[in-house]
């Protein structure tokens, strides 16, 4: 689902989504070291991440292949969860905070997307609907409980200490895993799944 036949077809579309767009993986990043801080970890804010300004944020790869294949990533904010009292709620909330911010990203869209209705242009129309899929594909990518993604931390905050050992031990190599597995699909039908879900969920809460 990526962008890259937009920016042939309708180069202006293409140009209206790319702030939106690149400002969903920064959003994401932010949401987890905004939650860490207000929680007693000052680290994404000492080192100046708790920022809008994309250059402390983009990720070089990470923003190709948000515009190539329909999900990316920024650099990661630096989070220490051992300067959080109760360090499993931290590592819960602060993980799930990227993909929460994701998911009222997507819920913004669709409610703008259903307000305007067939009143605005359609390269308005399919921009926002563009905007709120693959935000709706970035919470659901990172749902998946490999590391380094965040449902693998979310998983680790429940996760007696030999589970939470052994992911941590793979995580080193979980890009790599990611990476093959997505090149077998092997992480469609994971994906798909939490999309359903994240769908079903924004479907309760928008207006009829």
């Amino acid at each position: 689902m990526g962008l890259s036949k937009l920016l042939f077809n309708d180069p202006a579309a293409f140009l209206m989504l790319a702030i939106p767009l690149l400002y969903s993986v920064i959003i994401h990043e932010l949401a987890h070291g905004w939650v860490a801080w207000k929680m007693g970890d000052p680290t994404a804010k000492w080192a100046g991440r708790l920022t809008f300004n994309p250059i402390k944020h983009l990720d070089l790869i990470g923003t190709l292949a948000l515009f190539l294949i329909g999900f990316g990533w920024a650099k990661p904010v630096p989070v220490n969860i051992g300067n959080i009292q109760n360090q499993r709620k931290g590592l819960l909330l602060v993980s799930s905070a990227g993909i929460v911010a994701n998911i009222i990203l997507a819920f913004i869209a669709l409610f703008i997307y259903k307000l305007i209705g067939n009143d605005a242009p359609d390269i308005i129309l399919t921009s926002i609907f563009i905007l709120a899929k693959i935000n709706i594909v970035l919470a659901a990518f990172n749902l998946i409980p490999i590391p380094p993604l965040d449902g693998s931390k979310i998983l680790m905050s429940f996760t007696p200490p030999n589970v939470t050992n052994f992911l941590l031990r793979v995580e080193p190599y979980g890009f790599f895993i990611v990476l093959g597995l997505l090149i077998i699909g092997a992480l469609n039908p994971v994906i798909s799944a939490f999309q359903w879900v994240i769908i079903s969920i924004i479907s309760f809460f928008l207006p009829g």
